[in-house]
């Protein structure tokens, strides 16, 4: 739940789900290894070719995406594969709302709990760059489970405010 404030200036509950806008529907990208598993009670599910990304909600894949990243994926993804991983940025930094979510915290960045030699002030400072020069935001979001969570919460957020 998220607030807002009401005409009485006290905070009111606002749900993440949608109410008004009619079923949701998160599209899952056919390239997706391991998809999460959404809650069948809030939204459908449906698998196709998305434009950039892993996850976006149905009418909005072209404005809205998120790219999921476990830390071993995110500490190859920036630190070889950067190239690629940029020019899917560039296409996400254009859209309305679009992140990337790693499932782990910044204290695993830390104590270097990921495969690979990558010190772990580059992976921080990869992170800052994908914030700053491409606006988009990248989400340290603890585990698989709390990403999964957390992705689900932002989809149904982006349908409430601009659903079809």
């Amino acid at each position: 739940m998220t607030g807002r404030r009401g005409s009485s200036g006290k905070r009111r509950a606002t749900p993440l789900c949608p109410s008004n806008e009619g079923p949701a529907t998160i599209i899952v990208d056919t390239r997706e290894q391991e998809p999460y598993s959404f809650d069948p009670r809030l939204a459908a599910v449906v698998r196709r070719a998305l434009p950039a990304g892993d996850y976006s909600i149905g009418g909005l894949e072209g404005i809205v995406a998120v790219e999921r990243k476990t830390l071993d994926d995110f500490v190859s993804t920036v630190i070889h594969g950067r190239s690629r991983f940029r020019e899917e940025l560039r296409k996400l930094s254009g859209y309305r709302a679009a992140c990337v979510v790693v499932e782990a915290g910044l204290p695993d960045v830390l104590q270097r709990r990921y495969r690979g030699q990558a010190h772990p002030n580059a992976l921080l400072g990869n992170a800052l760059s994908i914030i700053l020069d491409f606006r988009v935001p990248v989400f340290f979001c603890g585990s698989r489970q709390a990403a999964c969570y957390f992705v689900q919460n932002y989809l149904l957020a982006a349908h409430t405010r601009w659903g079809t």
